[in-house]
């Protein structure tokens, strides 16, 4: 999969149905907003609970979003590798692949 291109369509679909539905997408922006503010809990650990559940329900477009934040908000290598253990030992081996997909991710957009 190209990380890349997979999120721009996934970025253009959303937009178009966007257009849709601007009261629901305003409202799920608004609890987005809410629930990723740095709290008892950062930003950057919300996001890592985030690509947890992206994982085990096998979200593909999830998956990018969440990496791609994680990226911006500095995760290394090594944290997203832990991260993701703990997404495969939850989640069994479908997680397993997921969560190889999520650190080719993380390597795409990480360069």
């Amino acid at each position: 999969m190209d990380w890349k291109d997979f999120m721009a369509e996934t970025e253009a679909n959303i937009g178009s149905f966007s257009k849709e539905i601007p009261e629901t997408v305003r409202g799920f922006g608004i609890m987005g907003k809410a629930a990723k503010a740095d709290g008892a809990l950062s930003e950057k650990i919300k996001e890592f609970m985030a690509l947890g559940i992206a994982v085990a329900t096998r979200c593909d477009s999830c998956i990018g979003f969440h990496v791609r934040s994680l990226v911006r908000l500095g995760a290394t290598r090594d944290e997203m590798c832990e991260a993701l253990a703990m997404a495969t030992y939850m989640g069994g081996g479908p997680s397993f692949t997921y969560s190889a997909k999520a650190l080719k991710a993380y390597d795409v957009f990480s360069e």
